[in-house]
C-alpha cells in the first residue's frame, strides 16, 4: 500500500497555467503531422516535469488514452463509417498481436530496474524518430503479400506495436500507419483512422495490466496534473491541425526527428 506521504512525493506542484501550455506545446507539434504527440510527451513529463521513467510512461498512457478517445470521433467523421467498418479484417489482424503486446510490454516495464528501462525508452525513442520520417518523407508501397503470410505477419507486427505502446505510453499510431499500409496497402487516411481503433482496445489492455501494480498510484495523485496536460494536448492538437502545411515537410520531419533524438540521448543518460 502506498502511504500519503510516498504520495505526496510523487505529485507534481507545478502551476496549471504551466502544464496546460506544455501539452498545448505537444498537441500542437502532434497535431501537425497528425499524431497525438505523445512520443514527444513522454521525455518532457521525465526532463521537465521531474517524473521518474516508470511514473512518466503511466501518466502518458493516460494521456494518450483521453487524446484517442476524443480524436476518435473526428477521425471516423473524416473517413466514412462503412469504409473503415469493411476493412474489419485489417484491425482484428493486428490487434490479434496488439493486445497481447501490450499486456506483455506493460509487466516488462514495471520489472525493469529504472536504469534499464531509461535506457530502453531512448531506444524507443530513436526507432520512434526513424519511423516518423519514413512514414512522412518517404513514399510507402504495399509489400503485396499472400494471404498465408500476411496474417502472420500482421499479428508479429501487431505485437511488437503493442510492447512499443505500452512500453512508452504512447497509442502507437507512429507505427501502426506504416504497418497498415505496407502490409495491407491502405491509403495513409484510411490507416490513420484504423490506426485508432487498434490502438483504443491496445492502450486499454496495457491501462489494466499497469493498474495492477503499486506505480499506478502516480495516477491517482496526479489527476489534476494529468487532466489539465490531456486538455492542453488536446486543444494544442486541434490547433496543430491549422497549422498543417505550414512549414513544408523537408523542413518539419527532419527538425521533430531531432528532437525525439535529442530526447533519446538525454534519456539514455538520464540519471
Amino acid at each position: 500500500m502506498t502511504s500519503d506521504q510516498n504520495l505526496a512525493s510523487l505529485r507534481s506542484t507545478h502551476s496549471a497555467p504551466m502544464v496546460f501550455g506544455a501539452g498545448a506545446a505537444i498537441g500542437v507539434l502532434g497535431g501537425m503531422i497528425g499524431l497525438g504527440g505523445a512520443e514527444f510527451r513522454l521525455p518532457m513529463l521525465i526532463s521537465l516535469f521531474g517524473f521518474a521513467a516508470l511514473s512518466a510512461v503511466i501518466l502518458n498512457k493516460a494521456m494518450s488514452l483521453v487524446v484517442v478517445i476524443v480524436a476518435l470521433p473526428a477521425r471516423l467523421a473524416a473517413v466514412p463509417a462503412a469504409e473503415v467498418a469493411s476493412r474489419w479484417p485489417v484491425t482484428v489482424n493486428l490487434l490479434a498481436g496488439s493486445v497481447l503486446g501490450a499486456w506483455a510490454g506493460a509487466s516488462w516495464a514495471v520489472r525493469m530496474r529504472s536504469a534499464t528501462l531509461y535506457k530502453v525508452l531512448a531506444a524507443l525513442m530513436v526507432l520512434m524518430a526513424a519511423a516518423l520520417v519514413v512514414t512522412h518523407a518517404t513514399t510507402l508501397d504495399t509489400l503485396a503479400l499472400p494471404l498465408w503470410a500476411q496474417i502472420p505477419a500482421g499479428v508479429v507486427a501487431g505485437f511488437g506495436i503493442g510492447v512499443v505502446a505500452a512500453i512508452m505510453g504512447v497509442a502507437g499510431g507512429e507505427l501502426l500507419i506504416p504497418t497498415i499500409v505496407l502490409l495491407f496497402g491502405e491509403d495513409i487516411k484510411t490507416a490513420g483512422s484504423l490506426s485508432l481503433l487498434v490502438s483504443l482496445p491496445t492502450m486499454l489492455v496495457a491501462f489494466a495490466r499497469y493498474s495492477r501494480d503499486g506505480s499506478f498510484a502516480v495516477l491517482g495523485a496526479n489527476i489534476r496534473f494529468t487532466a489539465v496536460m490531456a486538455a492542453g494536448s488536446i486543444a494544442g492538437a486541434l490547433l496543430g491541425g491549422l497549422l498543417v502545411g505550414l512549414f513544408p515537410d523537408v523542413v518539419l520531419m527532419p527538425l521533430l526527428a531531432v528532437i525525439l533524438l535529442v530526447s533519446a540521448v538525454r534519456l539514455a543518460h538520464h540519471n
